[in-house]
């Protein structure tokens, strides 16, 4: 398991022996996620191998954004681990940019607000 120095980013395999050209790999990605949203308290990125007899989605990345509010977890399998790293870090940017689109309309749409309060009558002499 690797923890990064820098930015709260754990990369951890099953299956599967890490190298440091993996782990610079995803820690290149993720930057991104970490620039695009400041309220990222931790990523978990699993890099999982399931060598099957066709070959096809052999290799599968999984992610875990903890962030204020519910969790993310994205996953993405193909035939190539790089590929499917690439394919996870979109996928979880594509989340992010859409809840922090949907906090922005939520800001601002106008709610109606009803008040008690009586109006005193004015007569007009």
């Amino acid at each position: 398991m690797e923890k990064s120095n820098h930015q709260p980013l754990t990369i951890s395999g099953v299956h599967l022996e890490l190298t440091n050209a993996i782990k610079e790999h995803v820690r290149e990605k993720t930057k991104k996620l970490f620039a695009h949203e400041a309220q990222i308290i931790g990523i978990q990125v699993e890099l999982k191998c399931n060598p099957k007899v066709n070959k096809q989605k052999e290799f599968m990345a999984e992610g875990h954004i903890r962030i204020y509010g519910p969790p993310m977890v994205a996953k993405e399998e193909s035939d190539d681990l790089y590929k499917s790293v690439d394919l996870l870090v979109l996928k979880l940017d594509r989340m992010l940019r859409r809840r922090s689109r949907l906090k922005r309309v939520k800001r601002k749409q106008l709610h109606d607000i009803e008040i008690p309060a009586e109006i005193p009558k004015v007569s007009h002499s």
